[in-house]
């Protein structure tokens, strides 16, 4: 009996198990014959990687060659987190390790990175760029522990001449969502580098290559076992630029020693400057400077605590401070000075109610409130010698003669107030003061004291009454309530008719370059530009020519006319021969240019302006400011500069100015090794006697 129940169980194990079989088998025939693509596709999957091969940006030379933007190789470490992120210890090892060499590496710091790509796990996360030897072999010894760590050479932005032309040039860094979500995703991705700012930002389309890729095939532990198809990345186009490098270095030497000067001789505050030199015939820019100094290499990876306060300090403004970060020639606003005054020379001229030759007669101010002074009384001035020893009396009869529309739109039509339009991001536009301006900002401002005055009344009478014991004290208070409105709502009126309509002092102030008047310091080269060609405005360019990675050219950038201004020439011709007269002898100016070669001369305005700012010393600091055009019997290149706190024009952007010219006309080599030390003053060079600056019209010298 027992036998034959063990023979009967042994008979129901062996059909479940043939039964068992038969479905194995039926699965596997299914597997192999009818889910064969699907499998095999997925293995392959499983074993190959698609590794993409970034492409090299673009080059960046100057004019003469120089290169001033390239491509280094360097290591990176990134994380493919879809291997390594069901393992949690692999985030905190790879912290651990990296962290040794940069702080700023944590745990929390890789999560971070994650949590940004979290829509696009697929793709590798990069953790750090240009990592050294000796950590890239601490990473390969600890390979086994890091699942999902790879370290891959890349081509990484660098720019070999450092500072040199660094804020024109910008800088690179890693792409955010914003830019990922407005770029072409077939040329971006997430861990892509992108230009932020300058030439850089500007011309991304073309100095972005087009990535390639590596299909590889690797082991269970994703090491690499063969490479399979490999399509080449393709670098980025090349730029050209209009600069000259010898120019841009000398530009950049003069405004150090500068600067060292004036904080010596006038002002600690004088740290700040900008300066640009234009081909008056084309706008290309020559050399273009901006002090503090730039670094884009600065930008390249992590950035110590130090280097950020430089360039980006924290709080308001402060000049002992100012931070390096800003391109100062086109995003920093001045007010003009004294440079104004050839365009109120020529906005009188233009009006009909003055000539070069009729003369003025300055007592040491003007005879009409409120009553601004000038450094001496000069007696009976022309345009010509007006404009030599910087007459503030003459050009604010001018500034009269020529009223205040005339004024603005002779300023209008040499483009200040308004960006130029240079193939550089953002360029400001500056502030030409109108009456439509000044009504619609005064209207707010003296609204909201006088909203502020009035909330001020009705809490006092609120108090009073409150305070009052009987009805005839309440009575008196009311009353005095009464009376103090009327007087408040009386002041308001004559406030607000005053304040926002063109008076004749804003005239006055706008003919010597002071008021509301702010420009950056291109639109006043600009500007002069068009006074040196005929009156030709012309858009300002930095990029002269985009071409292939083999030389083939892409496009060039020709000049642009933006504007031909509509003035007599005769009067554009006067006004010419009277900025002439500032560098002849006893024009404000003579002492930088007098050494000068009789083919060179120099036409010229030097400007001493107020700064305008809070806590500064009224009277007392000031914006040294120069423009300049050369030769002046056939211009080619235009000058402005200024320097913040630097006292006067002819002490401090004028030094920049005549260095630079210097070079440009091969009338002395500033790269050439120094026979003996600088003196900012013109006394080291016996081309240029060591005379005192001319006193101008705001009480200073220029």
């Amino acid at each position: 009996m027992k036998s034959r129940e063990l023979k009967l169980r042994l008979q129901q194990y062996w059909y479940v198990c043939a039964v068992l079989l038969a479905l194995l088998l039926v699965r596997l025939a299914v597997v192999q014959f009818v889910q064969n693509e699907k499998y095999e596709t997925a293995s392959k999957s499983n074993r190959i990687r698609l590794v993409s091969i970034p492409a090299p940006r673009g080059e960046i030379r100057s004019r003469d060659g120089l290169v001033l933007a390239k491509n280094r190789l360097v290591f990176s470490v990134s994380l493919a987190y879809a291997e390594a992120g069901l393992d949690s210890t692999v985030v905190e090892r790879l912290a651990a390790i990296l962290g040794t060499q940069y702080p700023q590496i944590t745990a929390d710091y890789i999560r971070g990175l994650v949590e940004q790509q979290r829509y696009r796990l697929y793709e590798p996360v990069t953790i750090v760029r240009d990592v050294d030897w000796p950590m890239v072999v601490r990473l390969e010894e600890q390979r086994r522990q890091l699942p999902g760590v790879t370290v891959a050479v890349e081509p990484l932005r660098y720019y070999p001449e450092g500072t040199l032309a660094g804020h024109l040039l910008g800088y690179v860094r890693a792409i955010d969502a914003e830019e990922l979500a407005a770029a072409d995703r077939e040329r971006y991705d997430i861990d892509d580098v992108v230009g932020k700012d300058g030439v850089e930002k500007t011309y991304e389309s073309e100095l972005k290559g087009n990535d390639g890729a590596r299909r590889v095939e690797v082991d269970v532990r994703g090491r690499p076992v063969r490479e399979l198809v490999t399509l080449q990345a393709e670098p980025g186009n090349n730029l050209e630029l209009t600069i000259d490098s010898r120019l841009q270095r000398v530009l950049e030497k003069s405004i150090e020693e500068t600067l060292a000067y004036d904080q010596q001789k006038y002002n600690r505050k004088a740290k700040v400057a900008a300066a640009v030199l234009l081909d008056v015939k084309s706008g290309a820019v020559l050399a273009m400077a901006s002090y503090p100094a730039f670094n884009p290499n600065d930008f390249i990876g992590f950035m110590d605590s130090a280097t950020e306060a430089y360039y980006y300090p924290q709080g308001s403004y402060d000049p002992l401070n100012p931070g390096a970060a800003t391109n100062r020639v086109l995003r920093a606003l001045y007010p003009p000075g004294s440079t104004f005054k050839p365009i109120t020379a020529l906005a009188a001229l233009e009006s009909g109610e003055a000539t070069a030759e009729e003369k003025v007669t300055c007592r040491g101010s003007y005879w009409v409130k409120p009553y601004i002074k000038c450094t001496a009384a000069h007696g009976s001035v022309n345009l010509a010698r007006a404009m030599a020893v910087s007459c503030n009396t003459y050009f604010q009869e001018m500034g009269r003669r020529a009223g205040h529309q005339g004024l603005i739109a002779m300023a209008d039509q040499l483009g200040l107030g308004k960006p130029t339009g240079i193939d550089l991001p953002g360029e400001k536009a500056g502030l030409l003061p109108t009456p439509e301006w000044k009504r619609e900002t005064n209207a707010v401002l003296v609204d909201r004291k006088y909203d502020r005055l009035r909330q001020e009344l009705e809490d006092k009478y609120a108090r009073l009454l409150a305070e009052a014991k009987d009805e005839a004290a309440r009575a008196k208070v009311e009353k005095e309530e009464r009376s103090a409105r009327a007087r408040l709502e009386a002041e308001y009126r004559i406030d607000y008719r005053f304040n926002t309509t063109w008076q004749a002092f804003d005239t006055f102030n706008m003919s010597i370059g002071q008021g509301n008047n702010s420009y950056t310091v291109l639109q006043l080269a600009s500007y002069v530009a068009a006074l040196a060609n005929g009156g030709q405005r012309m858009q300002p360019f930095v990029v002269r020519r985009v071409l292939t990675p083999s030389g083939q050219l892409v496009r060039e950038n020709h000049p642009r006319l933006l504007q031909r201004l509509e003035v007599d020439a005769a009067n554009l011709e006067a006004v010419r021969q009277a900025m002439l007269q500032v560098t002849q002898p006893g024009g404000t100016g003579y002492a930088l240019f007098a050494g000068f070669p009789a083919q060179v001369r120099v036409a010229a305005k030097t400007g001493t302006a107020q700064t305008g700012r809070k806590g500064d010393v009224r009277n007392k600091e000031f914006h040294g400011v120069f423009v300049a055009f050369a030769p002046f019997d056939d211009p080619q290149v235009a000058f402005a500069g200024v320097v913040e706190y630097g006292q006067h024009g002819s002490t401090s952007a004028g030094l920049i100015a005549r260095d630079v010219l210097e070079q440009y006309f091969n009338i002395k080599d500033h790269l050439a090794p120094a026979e003996a030390p600088r003196e900012p003053t013109g006394g080291a060079n016996p081309a240029v006697p060591a005379s005192p600056p001319v006193a101008n019209g705001t009480g200073e010298q220029e």
